[in-house]
């Protein structure tokens, strides 16, 4: 009988040890997902990165204006409804820095964006569309 208890309280702090020993899982963050997007008309661009949030979606980079353009932003959802867009104003021969953040508040954010550059009355002159990863 002292065998049994001796084996089996030896067993049962092996297991304690083995549980007690081990690391924890270290609290990491994952990284958001990224997108690059390059929307060139003539001379005259805007590139950068997106970067996907739950809600919303980041956009930073530049918009190089030969004459007078500008840069549009749109998140749309799964179903192709617009969740939110941002624009910059009217820039002309320059280059402009880009940091904004697109409303998606929909669960699981945008689906997709599409970047513009516009002329200056804000029609659109070329966009790409830009699908999460």
């Amino acid at each position: 009988m002292k065998t049994y208890l001796a084996a089996a309280l030896g067993s049962a702090a092996l297991t304690a040890g083995m549980l007690l020993g081990t690391p924890a899982a270290s609290a990491q963050t994952a990284a958001y997902p990224t997108t690059a997007f390059d929307v060139p008309y003539g001379a005259s661009y805007v590139r950068g990165t997106l970067t996907w949030y739950n809600r919303s979606v980041g956009a930073e980079g530049v918009l190089r204006a030969v004459g007078c353009r500008r840069a549009w932003f749109g998140a749309y959802g799964a179903s192709g409804n617009e969740l939110g867009a941002r624009s910059t104003s009217t820039k002309c021969d320059v280059t402009y820095p880009i940091e904004t953040v697109i409303p998606a508040d929909v669960p699981g954010g945008a689906a997709y964006v599409i970047v513009c550059i516009d002329d200056a009355n804000a029609n659109p002159l070329r966009c790409e569309r830009y699908d999460r990863p």
